[in-house]
């Protein structure tokens, strides 16, 4: 595959580009700001509070669309952990307790060994429905030993949200999205950035600073405490292995066992102008990934016997879209955001391509259904995009002069133009953010001062590299990784690979891991559908939700 050779020339690109630290950066914090002790106290007077008072759990609200046997409850943490006298914000919690069956032996009864708190990443993702997925036949035995537990973090859905323009304008489509902009169409984007960025300031208010990935962390330590649980057991994926992660540094005797499934680069120097030049460059990697597993389904779709072929194709129907959008909504920019979804999931490719081939024979609808935007769900859409500016912003420095940008997208669009855009102009009001930022921690632990965390990564997951999952392996003492061999979905944890779902199993109910590293061989490729397969109807017509990455628009960006 001709794929790790752009991903290798990309990345040789962005090490030459990218050699020093981004020139107009924004300071990291203002002196005077108050010091990480304020804020260690403050975690701990949250956390004795919310352990004395507990979760008080009941009927979900309406709005949760939850089921009755999933029981919801709040748990109040401080909006500024230097000040956890003052204002306080709730975090909503969702739990479906163990059930103490073993699925294979319905005699017995398994003891419950706790509660499993689960965040899917974003940012800007909730949890709140996690607890259903007890009811599949993969996650019975966990069902069976833990109290399945999820929560809407800090800025996301009934948790104090973070808003940061109208919901009536966030769908605007059909939009345009030039694969190498001109000059006219990046200033355009630039004047959209800073109106959003000022939209985030004058929405939220002083309170935005707040939201970011240590508060994240800290959040996830005061729930612990709410819990009942003296330490905690965890399971993070994309964004959430990130934030699981700085827990993990902060608070390392406060950990049972962590499974963090596709893994961020915690590299501070990566957070995060430099994670998402990177994930762009990877993204051309599994972009050609689908190109050439539809090529090798040329009898069944038609769109070309090789990779350059099925592009050829792909770029005829984005000339199209930018004359006449498909059903109206769908323009270059959904095309781009739907396709963007193939280089997450590889169970997305038949309905992608099935879309592609109907569409150049005339039949517009399966892609008007597949990439239209649900005008239901913008309010929650707008809220997930506004909680991953706003930590990605406040997380870390970002370069402050749109030269720097337009320098180093436009050296790795040459190589990389699936995304490099894309990517840009989702993150670029983080050059002209107003709140303070914060210095990001240096995730590391030391021999014996973590109990063993499992980490698993697929070694060609675009929305988190391979790297990524080496780098927190090397940081991480004593964490095990498990590897995907030649396989990209992101998040892998309890997906169609039993080696890696035995590796999970073993860890979570029994504590036992292999050393170090293990491996297991890819799952396989997805079976082609043809235009009238009854799956690809149904991939075709459902909203689709993420990762790190939100129904897959933010999250889909990094750490998606």
């Amino acid at each position: 595959m001709r794929a790790p050779a752009l991903y290798s020339v990309a990345g040789a690109l962005l090490l030459t580009a990218l050699s020093n630290a981004p020139t107009g950066s924004t300071a990291a914090a203002a002196p005077g700001t108050p010091t990480q002790a304020d804020e260690r106290l403050g975690t701990a007077v949250a956390a004795a509070r919310a352990e004395k008072a507990g979760i008080t759990f009941g009927r979900c609200a309406k709005g949760l669309e939850l089921p009755t046997d999933v029981k919801c409850g709040t748990v109040s943490v401080p909006l500024d952990y230097t000040d956890p006298y003052g204002k306080q914000i709730r975090l909503t919690v969702s739990r479906v307790q163990a059930t103490h069956k073993d699925p294979h032996n319905s005699k017995r009864r398994v003891p419950r060994q706790g509660a499993l708190v689960y965040n899917p990443g974003g940012p800007g993702a909730s949890s709140l429905h996690f607890p259903l997925i007890g009811v599949l036949p993969a996650w019975k035995r966990l069902a069976g030993a833990y109290d399945l537990v999820g929560y809407a973090p800090r800025g996301v859905g009934p948790s104090a949200p973070v808003s940061c323009q109208d919901p009536k304008q966030f769908f605007n489509g059909p939009t345009l999205a030039p694969t190498h902009p001109s000059e006219a169409y990046k200033q355009h984007r630039i004047a959209r950035a800073k109106a959003y960025a000022r939209g985030c300031a004058v929405r939220t208010g002083s309170a935005l600073r707040h939201y970011n990935s240590l508060n994240n962390a800290r959040d996830l330590y005061v729930l612990r405490a709410a819990l009942g649980e003296e330490k905690l057991t965890f399971m993070g994926a994309s964004y959430g292995t990130y934030f699981g992660a700085l827990y993990a540094t902060l608070f390392p005797s406060h950990v049972r066992r962590m499974v963090f499934d596709s893994a961020v680069n915690p590299d501070p120097a990566q957070i995060w102008y430099r994670s998402n030049l990177l994930q762009s460059a990877a993204f051309e990697g599994r972009w050609a990934d689908f190109r050439e597993w539809v090529a090798k389904h040329h009898a069944v779709y038609g769109l070309g016997k090789t990779a350059d072929e099925v592009l050829r194709n792909y770029e005829k129907v984005r000339e199209r879209l930018a004359v006449k959008p498909a059903g109206g909504k769908v323009g270059q920019g959904e095309l781009q955001e739907a396709y963007l979804q193939a280089g997450y999931y590889d169970d997305y490719w038949p309905a992608r391509a099935q879309a592609l081939s109907a569409y150049l024979k005339g039949d517009a609808k399966p892609l008007a259904e597949l990439a239209s935007p649900v005008a239901d769900a913008a309010v929650q859409e707008e809220n997930t995009n506004a909680v991953y500016t706003a930590v990605e912003c406040n997380d870390a420095s970002w370069p402050t002069n749109w030269a720097v940008w337009d320098r180093d997208n436009t050296r790795l669009a040459r190589v990389a133009p699936f995304e490099t855009w894309d990517n840009v102009w989702m993150n670029l009001p983080c050059a002209y953010w107003q709140a303070t930022r914060q210095q990001p921690l240096d995730v590391r632990t030391g021999p014996g001062e973590l109990p063993p965390v499992l980490i698993l990564a697929a070694e060609r997951d675009a929305a988190t590299p391979y790297d990524g999952a080496l780098e927190m392996h090397r940081r991480l003492s004593g964490s095990v990784l498990v590897t995907e061999r030649d396989a990209g979905t992101h998040g892998i944890a309890y997906g169609p690979n039993a080696c890696v779902n035995g590796y999970i199993d073993a860890y979570l109910l029994s504590g036992r891991l292999p050393e170090r590293r293990a491996a297991c061989e890819g799952h396989p490729e997805p079976k082609p559908g043809r235009p009238d397969d009854r799956q690809a109807k149904k991939l075709s017509k459902q909203t689709e939700t993420k990762p790190g990455g939100r129904p897959q628009q933010a999250a889909a960006r990094l750490p998606h």
